[in-house]
């Protein structure tokens, strides 16, 4: 039972899955929830104190803080490996350890509102990018140093898009059981 409770603290809408085709219906929908992130986000936690920022969604996990600046961080790799797969051949791109970096101060203690203000002009650009590739770009690959995985141009706008929903559901779901919503 509480792996099940802990499992669903962790992923609250599930694991990321792949399609087994991807329309262009689904990458519209993707990417208007890229979007729709930063504002939705924005108004989530506007009004949370500095405490409830550095409250931990779950036992043992990032704090609210850590959480908008993880999306930040995040979602910057992300433009970037849009870029490579668009200028390069099948790039092998940077991985990062998300984790030492939840760790740095600036993800422990910057105020939220510099990432807040970075993911609405970073999705404004990566929007406007993903909107005008063609059906040969989306098709594009770069290569994931974990495996040496493929991951098409469109899958990665799917996967971006649940890691945003992902993480402001932990956001959401802290907020509701600590009645602070």
């Amino acid at each position: 039972m509480r792996n099940m409770i802990e499992e669903q603290l962790r992923y609250p809408i599930g694991h990321f899955q792949l399609p087994e085709t991807i329309t262009e219906d689904l990458i519209s929908e993707w990417i208007q929830t890229l979007e729709a992130l930063p504002a939705k986000l924005t108004a989530l936690v506007k009004n949370l104190s500095s405490e409830q920022l550095d409250t931990p969604y779950r036992s043992g996990g990032w704090t609210i803080r850590q959480l908008i600046h993880h999306l930040a961080d995040s979602h910057h790799h992300s433009y970037t490996r849009f870029k490579w797969a668009l200028t390069e051949d099948r790039p092998v791109i940077k991985a990062y350890e998300e984790k030492d970096w939840s760790n740095l101060i600036d993800a422990q203690t910057a105020p939220i509102e510099l990432s807040l203000e970075y993911l609405k002009t970073l999705h404004a650009k990566m929007v406007f990018l993903l909107r005008g590739l063609s059906e040969e770009e989306l098709k594009r690959v770069y290569i994931h140093p974990d495996g040496f995985v493929e991951v098409t141009i469109a899958e990665n706008i799917g996967k971006y898009a649940w890691h945003g929903r992902h993480h402001f559901a932990h956001i959401e779901g802290l907020l509701k059981r600590e009645n602070w919503v």
